[in-house]
């Protein structure tokens, strides 16, 4: 069997096109009951799961992203199945099915409401792979292919595995928010560019105000969340929108960030722990090949970290944990900070997008952190990585300082971006493009010559 992060020898990939092509055009299978025409494609971008993956090269997520040279590639065992979660209950009157090389010669499409109890619309035995066209009749959230016989030894793959239908709904469904343009045809850098120690600069912003709102994961519903605590824009709230943030000021050095950033409130028992003065939040590389960051689109946005997560999880996305004093690695607060100083915490953000959607129902899955410092295929747009870096003045007995979500490794963050597209690009090519490290004006002390991306007051030259 291959080992994780190799990939068999393939054939060429335009003899692989060519050859997909030709059975295309000579098998297209249509099930002999009658059903309506293909309405709408209802799982491009949706999560996808499956039983197994060949290696982190070749996810689930792949076979739904739209973009034919991704695929999804199991183990090389029987059975196995990719699974798509359209969000609601469809009906069902077309499936696609695009093989790469390795197929199934037998295999059924299901469907389900629930995820656990699963209904055939299609079955075969006979299949030749290709691309297979399923015109069916079926209704439900879930669907999936079910695969039970392979052609060969390898696993089961596929380019693309597109379900139509009817959701009752204009798509995307709720939660989704397309991108326009979306970004697509990228291909993960593996570039190595020549060595730069940093690439990256700063945004340095206060917070500004308190208030139980999250216009990401409640929006339009003023209250509904636990307390956050809001840096950046100053308007931020329950009611925000990528037009109301641009008309709002901000806390920021910058003043062509007007962007959202918000976390969980602390607390020392009852009284409000707020960090003091601008806050660093880093714009960093998250990938090898520093020279394929690209900006953020406008209205891009996302939640980082958990209020759910466990110890380790936290950890993941930490760089430190929390730490005051000679404490460090801890995932939960210190029990005691010497007094005087403060407790610290260090998050990065995932950093890969799919380019499809500014958000989505999870806040999430649109977005991934890199395997191996590069971007997966199915997220293969690099985006600046983003990492708070707060200062909390809590110190001596720590057993009273709390989280408004909880202990200390319910740490979070969301990020609504509202920078001028103008100003952003001009901080990524000069400092994250240009291997620097850069302050907020986009100046690296350490090389005056190179010049600074803004002028005195933060702004475009």
């Amino acid at each position: 069997m291959t080992s994780i992060g190799q990939s068999r020898p393939r054939r060429s990939r335009v003899a692989g096109l060519a050859a997909a092509a030709l059975l295309a055009s000579l098998v297209t299978v249509v099930p002999m009951q009658s059903a309506q025409a293909a309405v709408t494609l209802l799982s491009q971008g949706r999560p996808a799961t499956a039983s197994s993956t060949e290696n982190g090269g070749v996810p689930a997520a792949a076979a739904v992203d739209g973009n034919p040279a991704t695929r999804w590639s199991s183990q090389f065992s029987d059975p196995q199945w990719l699974r798509v979660d359209l969000g609601s209950t469809a009906a069902i009157s077309q499936v696609v099915l695009q093989w790469e090389g390795a197929y199934a010669t037998a295999y059924q499409i299901q469907v389900s409401n629930d995820g656990n109890n699963w209904t055939s619309i299609y079955s075969t035995t006979t299949s030749t792979g290709g691309t297979q066209t399923l015109n069916v009749t079926g209704n439900g959230r879930y669907v999936r292919m079910y695969g039970t016989v392979r052609n060969g030894g390898y696993g089961y793959s596929l380019w693309e595995f597109k379900v139509y239908g009817d959701n009752g709904t204009t798509p995307p469904a709720t939660g989704y928010v397309l991108a326009n343009p979306q970004v697509t045809g990228v291909t993960p850098s593996t570039y190595n560019p020549p060595h730069a120690y940093f690439h990256e600069f700063q945004a340095n912003c206060a917070t500004s105000h308190d208030r139980p709102d999250d216009p990401i994961v409640y929006p339009g519903l003023p209250g509904a969340s636990h307390m956050h605590t809001f840096m950046g824009n100053r308007t931020t709230n329950a009611a925000s929108t990528l037009t109301s943030l641009n008309a709002g000021g901000t806390t920021c050095l910058a003043p062509g960030d007007k962007s959202g950033y918000w976390m969980p409130t602390m607390y020392n028992g009852t009284q409000v722990v707020n960090p003091v003065g601008p806050q660093v939040i880093y714009y960093k590389t998250g990938v090898n090949d520093y020279t394929s960051v690209r900006p953020f689109p406008p209205g891009l946005r996302f939640v980082v970290g958990s209020p759910n997560a466990t110890a380790d999880q936290f950890m993941f996305g930490s760089v430190e944990g929390w730490e005051c004093g000679e404490s460090y690695h801890n995932a939960d607060f210190p029990a005691y900070c010497p007094v005087g100083t403060q407790v610290n915490v260090r998050y990065q953000a995932p950093s890969c997008w799919n380019g499809l959607y500014l958000d989505t129902p999870d806040h999430k899955s649109h977005m991934a952190y890199p395997v191996n410092l590069v971007c997966p295929t199915s997220h293969p747009v690099a985006l600046p990585m983003i990492e708070f870096k707060m200062a909390f003045p809590a110190s001596g007995d720590m057993s009273q300082v709390r989280l408004s979500s909880g202990r200390g490794y319910s740490f979070h963050y969301d990020f609504f971006n509202a920078w001028d597209p103008a100003v952003q690009a001009a901080l990524v090519n000069h400092c994250v493009r240009g291997g620097l490290q850069c302050n907020a004006r986009g100046y690296d002390e350490t090389q005056p010559g190179r010049g600074a991306a803004l002028n005195a007051n933060y702004q475009l030259p």
